[in-house]
């Protein structure tokens, strides 16, 4: 396994681009790097900018530990679904040359919920998934069936629409209504209002609601689509990218560069040029002391966080009012805590397996999101639980021989107040000498770390290494608004085509990211990047590849 850094220097130095370029591309995430490697290959002049030192957005990985006992770590790639050989993420990887190999977790419990009075693994099979549910809740069968008919009415739509490449024709869309009319019924409905004519059992809801930290929305407000639409793709299988998740966004890097194209670390920019209405550039921030470059292109896409990229990139000043408002009001998606662990032993021998652990205080899921609203306590309601190490066991590289890799993450409230922080600190990094931010941070940790210590005894005597990241450490590597990964929220206003397409509010201006219509998580954002590349590529007459 190569280190994260491993293409670090080279990016930093790589010089700006003289004269001007085809592409700009402001963020090296996934839909910024996969809209970057078809618009390379077809033979466009790109430039990828990102003010991190790795490319990857939040699919990156860090290491830590002395140089002959390293431990590396996913930020937040853990695991991924639909990856067998027709599966999307390989489909669309092929497609720009790539091919990689998948870790399948455990099929028959790739997620392991962990509830105050029992466990449940969720199966990567939803007629399995549907009778352990019966099985589980007898009284409630009928419920369930009604649940399971709509994951299956929800499945039908969503393939129809990825044969009619993210569009729906006539044809489809009578299919849909005899064959996905609760599709169709809940398209505007949250996932509460949906279980709500199913149970109201409330261990069977938090069951049903178990995966919910995927998409990072309280039941009350997130999109019933969206959530079916998840629970499905891990029914097509679950699976872990060999080698980590760094070695997605290290393969879409280096296909950009074969194809002429240039990959620059350590280059925030500051503004998105515009002229005559138009973008028509960006301006990279100043270094050393020196001031920022103007780098003139003929397309500016974004794959920056959406709210930051129209109110402070483009400026409000050149902005249709309605866009304005609109990116005021936007409402995010939840903000993350994680703490990571080196181990020096097998984490086998505690009872864990390849599978991810989601523990929960108690059976209101909609509890648990308040807790991560602004102004909420500084106090985890339950975590996540997952290991590099014993999703990927035949790579070497994820920890020393003999070692293993753990990460624990839990929703806290991304706000930089709720942290003692000033906002303008963030991006020098001086929070970390806020002794209230260290204290609060420092608490959390102990707390997840006392968490894994209940769930599995003994671990805790074997940890030669802890860290930690806040919502604040987020924001800072990915200048996310609110600390968030997930982008703008799946609500049911904020979902399709309640989100942004891929062409921007003026001329020249496109966009792609977890914020777009594609959707939040790893297959959205990639899905994001190759439809933005078809319409830059379409509105230049080109082909893609």
């Amino acid at each position: 396994m190569d280190s994260p850094i491993a293409k670090t220097a080279t990016r930093v130095r790589n010089p700006l681009p003289e004269g001007a370029v085809d592409v700009a591309v402001i963020g090296c995430g996934l839909g910024g790097l996969m809209a970057a490697a078809r618009l390379a290959q077809s033979g466009l002049r790109v430039a990828c900018f990102d003010s991190h030192y790795v490319a990857g957005g939040c699919a990156t990985m860090f290491e830590r530990g002395r140089s002959d006992a390293r431990f590396r770590f996913d930020v937040g790639l853990h695991y991924i679904g639909d990856c067998g050989p027709e599966g999307q993420i390989p489909t669309m990887l092929r497609s720009v040359g790539v091919s990689l190999d998948y870790v399948p977790l455990d099929p028959d419990g790739f997620d392991t919920l962990v509830l105050p009075d029992f466990r449940f693994r969720i199966p990567a099979d939803r007629a399995v998934y549907r009778d352990r549910l019966v099985a589980q809740f007898p009284s409630e069968k009928r419920g369930i069936d009604r649940y399971i008919q709509f994951l299956e009415h929800v499945d039908y739509a969503s393939r129809r629409m990825e044969q009619g490449g993210g569009r729906m024709g006539v044809g489809a869309l009578v299919g849909t209504l005899l064959h996905g009319r609760l599709a169709a019924r809940y398209q505007n409905a949250t996932i509460a209002q949906v279980l709500d004519s199913c149970t109201k059992h409330p261990q069977l809801r938090a069951v049903l609601l178990g995966q919910s930290g995927d998409y990072g929305v309280a039941p009350s407000q997130v999109s019933a689509l969206l959530h079916a639409g998840l629970t499905n793709h891990y029914f097509r299988g679950a699976f872990y990218p060999k080698g980590g998740g760094q070695v997605i966004a290290d393969s879409l890097a280096d296909v950009i560069e074969q194809h002429g194209g240039s990959v620059h670390l350590r280059c925030g920019i500051e503004r998105i040029l515009i002229e005559d209405g138009r973008a028509v550039g960006v301006r990279t921030e100043g270094r050393g002391g020196k001031e920022g470059v103007d780098i003139r292109a003929g397309i500016v896409l974004s794959n920056a966080d959406l709210k930051r990229t129209l109110l402070e990139l483009v400026g409000p000043e050149h902005l249709p009012s309605d866009w304005v408002t609109r990116a005021k009001g936007f409402q995010m998606g939840g903000a993350l805590f994680l703490t990571v662990l080196g181990v020096d032993a097998d984490l086998k021998q505690f009872g864990m397996g390849a599978t991810n652990y989601w523990q929960f205080d108690s059976y209101d899921m909609e509890a648990c999101y308040a807790g991560a609203l602004p102004g909420g306590v500084m106090q985890p309601r339950g975590c996540y639980v997952t290991s590099g190490t014993l999703k990927d066991p035949q790579t070497p590289g994820h920890a020393p021989p003999g070692g293993s890799s753990l990460e624990i993450m839990a929703l806290l409230p991304g706000d930089a107040h709720a942290w003692a922080v000033d906002p303008a600190e963030i991006d020098a990094g001086h929070y970390r000498k806020n002794a209230k931010y260290m204290e609060q941070k420092q608490r959390v940790e102990d707390d997840l770390v006392a968490r894994v210590e209940r769930m599995f005894p003994g671990l805790s005597q074997h940890i030669v290494l802890r860290e930690s990241a806040t919502p604040i450490t987020h924001t800072r590597f990915t200048r996310a608004s609110d600390g968030t990964g997930y982008g703008i929220a799946a609500t049911p206003a904020q979902f399709m085509k309640g989100r942004p397409g891929y062409r921007g509010p003026i001329p020249g201006l496109y966009f792609a990211g977890a914020s777009t219509r594609a959707g939040h998580g790893v297959v959205g954002a990639m899905t994001s990047g190759r439809n933005a590349a078809q319409r830059i590529a379409g509105d230049l007459g080109r082909s893609l590849p």
